[in-house]
């Protein structure tokens, strides 16, 4: 039998046949990529339905108000949100319940979505139902990282938590690459015209359907938690009560990560445009050429992590971005080569932490409170961090000072630098089950 077929760690949990890792690998990462699909399409095609749903010159005062509501509390408010509630049912109910639950949410919200009435035809129904829509999508894309995690890396073999961690971000690459692809694909073959009419709503029924793929996948996945867990019923609040230094730990792990990835993945070709006068055509396919090339590091790192640890790459993360993120944000002008070397070395760099995030959360908690510690902590300092990397960098340029945005990112690494010191090495220990 090869390696790729071993069993989950040392053994599988009491009672149960050893899992097929392609199988449990496969369900993780195809859930987790079309969670991200949903997620994403959002952002590619709002340009096509924000005026139907939040029309510039609607009377009814709520309507500006709802969609700000629908772009900022969503995404800051209910992830952290879904990764405490998501992490409770996957430390009480089990990792593969709380898989089920989460791609059931977010495939309901691509529907929603898909089926939101125009401002035209239900007045102010139309914004509420699209905010609906969005807040179960934030709870479930919030809940995902979370379960996941917890069921990538507890499905892992023996020396194979990296490899196994690695595929959180490659299957969100790819979740984020389907968006912009279908997007793409979606405006060649339309006219602007049916894109606004009805066309958008055509790449959330693709995401609905792909849900339920995912979830088809997913349920023939096995649990993870071992049988003398399952009667284990912790508090919500378990893990931040009892294990208080893990939380902070998780988010002095989280904080340099999240704001170094949002910044080389969704708000770089943006900052070109806005610093350098980028074309920003050029500045979408700089993206999704080095978004590949990030997918494909992601083993790598996850592989070398397994065979020389979790510090060196964590270490070689921090300090790098710590040193370098202000002449390579300085080094960005309108020349399609810099922003692509930029962002290129950038996302070497950033392998240190994605590639494995998961496996490094993961070997924090203990089992019986792993998904809910990983879920809360993570997810609020990605809220904290992450998502506001776009409007903190704006707002220094706005303010004047755009310089000073990429010593905000190495300020944030330094500190996940200093955090990362104090870490034990866990490569090389077994995964308390």
């Amino acid at each position: 039998m090869s390696s790729v077929e071993h069993i989950a760690e040392d053994r599988a949990p009491d009672g149960v046949r050893p899992p097929s890792r392609v199988r449990q690998l496969a369900a993780a990462s195809i859930g987790n990529a079309v969670e991200w699909y949903d997620w994403y399409a959002y952002s590619f095609l709002a340009v096509y339905f924000a005026g139907q749903i939040f029309p510039e010159d609607a009377g009814n005062s709520l309507v500006p108000l709802l969609s700000t509501f629908a772009v900022f509390a969503v995404g800051f408010f209910m992830r952290p949100v879904g990764g405490l509630l998501m992490g409770a049912v996957a430390d009480r109910r089990g990792r593969r319940t709380a898989l089920t639950v989460t791609i059931l949410l977010m495939g309901g919200g691509s529907l929603l979505v898909a089926l939101t009435p125009t401002y035209a035809a239900t007045g102010v129904l139309a914004p509420l139902i699209l905010v609906v829509a969005r807040l179960v999508q934030g709870l479930s894309v919030g809940g995902e990282f979370a379960a996941s995690t917890t069921f990538l890396v507890e499905s892992a073999g023996p020396g194979r938590r990296g490899l196994f961690s690695s595929f959180q971000y490659v299957s969100t690459t790819v979740g984020q690459l389907l968006a912009s692809g279908t997007a793409a694909l979606l405006a060649a073959l339309l006219t602007e015209q049916q894109m606004g009419e009805w066309g958008w709503r055509v790449a959330f029924l693709v995401g609905a359907l792909l849900s339920l793929l995912g979830l088809w996948i997913r349920r023939g996945a096995q649990e993870t938690r071992s049988e003398h867990q399952a009667a284990d019923r912790p508090g919500l609040f378990e893990a931040l009560r009892r294990h208080p230094r893990q939380s902070l730990l998780i988010c002095g792990i989280t904080a340099g990560g999240t704001i170094a990835y949002y910044t080389w993945t969704t708000y770089l070709p943006t900052y070109a445009q806005v610093n350098a006068g980028f074309d920003k055509g050029d500045s979408l396919t700089v993206g999704t050429l080095s978004l590949v090339f990030f997918a494909l590091l992601q083993p790598l790192g996850g592989m070398l992590s397994d065979r020389i640890g979790r510090k060196p790459l964590l270490l070689g993360f921090s300090l790098g971005f710590a040193v370098l993120a202000v002449p390579l944000l300085h080094l960005v002008t309108d020349s399609f080569a810099s922003l692509l070397l930029v962002q290129c070395a950038g996302m070497v760099l950033l392998t240190g932490y994605t590639a494995i995030a998961a496996a490094v959360n993961a070997e924090v908690f203990p089992a019986r409170v792993r998904a809910a510690g990983i879920g809360l902590p993570y997810s609020l300092t990605v809220a904290l961090f992450g998502g506001t990397a776009p409007y903190v960098g704006t707002w220094f340029k706005q303010a004047g000072h755009a310089d000073l945005f990429p010593w905000y990112v190495a300020a944030l690494c330094l500190v996940s630098f200093l955090v990362y010191l104090t870490l034990p090495e866990t490569s090389r220990q077994k995964l308390e089950r």
